[in-house]
């Protein structure tokens, strides 16, 4: 009886993910957002809220990030939500604001997308693409992702093994796009006096691992605003890539996750702290650009 042909072993260590593993020497290989260099010598700063709630809100945000020294945009038009209850996001709405407010303040935007049916429709309108952490394993989006020229932010599953996040990026890559930049945004442990763990130790052995650019979220690994400046000032300190905060105008008014999200005073005190610190830093050159530009 002739059987379908099968690989004849699963590959183990670095050798499961060839495309995004770090070789011996090789330095990290950086990503631009829509201009805005990911990996370089530069230390980014990806910031905005939550949620795009209407067109004043993410216009305010994009202009007090943008005036503290954000280098991204980010900000949800698609929310998945662990209640079907809570707010779900303005779809394709919310995205034509994001992208007009991101224009008139002359920032790049990452946003989240959830389905694979959805890519096409919003690559026009987007500078980078977020995959979150519930969809780490949705393999069907990422195999779609990997034939879009966009680049992708990668978060690890809240639940996920650090060798499951580096092949979730293997499976964008393997499907053509290498310009991947991961996304430790904490994972579940046994405490629940923070939202989740910030695995900053992860952070670092993806980095050692591959040549991907690595960036951290402490806002979703956290959840306490008090908190985040400290965890942001480690993320610089540890020499990884960049951050992603979530920052809103009015907290207490949001529609998602305002207990966690910045106040702007609270952002730009932080803001003024990392770049003191990054002035200790000669070999970093504080937002560093490419000279790639735009969406293409």
């Amino acid at each position: 009886m002739n059987h379908p042909p099968t690989h004849a072993k699963v590959l183990e260590g670095d050798a499961a993910f060839p495309r995004v593993a770090r070789r011996a020497g090789q330095r990290t290989i950086p990503v631009s957002f829509g201009g805005v260099l990911i990996g370089g010598r530069g230390f980014a700063v990806i910031a905005g809220p939550c949620s795009v709630e209407g067109p004043e809100q993410i216009h305010t945000a994009a202009s007090e990030v943008a005036r503290r020294g954000a280098d991204v945009l980010r900000g949800g038009a698609f929310k998945p939500r662990t209640s079907p209850y809570s707010f779900q996001g303005l779809g394709l709405e919310g995205l034509a604001m994001m992208r007009e407010a991101a224009d008139a303040h002359g920032l790049p935007l990452v946003t989240e997308v959830l389905t694979p049916e959805r890519v096409e429709a919003m690559a026009p309108q987007v500078d980078a693409f977020q995959v979150g952490a519930r969809n780490m394993h949705n393999t069907a989006l990422l195999h779609a992702l990997g034939a879009t020229e966009r680049p992708i932010l990668l978060k690890r599953g809240f639940g996920s093994t650090l060798t499951e996040w580096l092949l979730a990026a293997e499976h964008i890559a393997s499907a053509g796009n290498e310009r991947i930049v991961l996304c430790e945004r904490g994972i579940r442990a046994f405490g629940t006096e923070t939202r989740f763990t910030l695995d900053l130790a992860g952070a670092l052995w993806a980095q050692d691992q591959s040549h991907l650019p690595v960036i951290v979220d402490p806002s979703h690994a956290i959840g306490q605003p008090s908190l985040i400046p400290r965890a942001a000032a480690a993320v610089l300190a540890a020499g990884l890539d960049g951050l992603m905060v979530e920052v809103h105008p009015s907290p207490e008014e949001a529609l998602s996750d305002g207990a966690q999200a910045l106040t702007l005073d609270r952002f730009e005190a932080m803001m003024r702290d990392l770049k003191t610190l990054d002035a200790r830093r000669p070999l970093i050159a504080w937002g560093e650009r490419s000279e790639e530009g735009g969406r293409g």
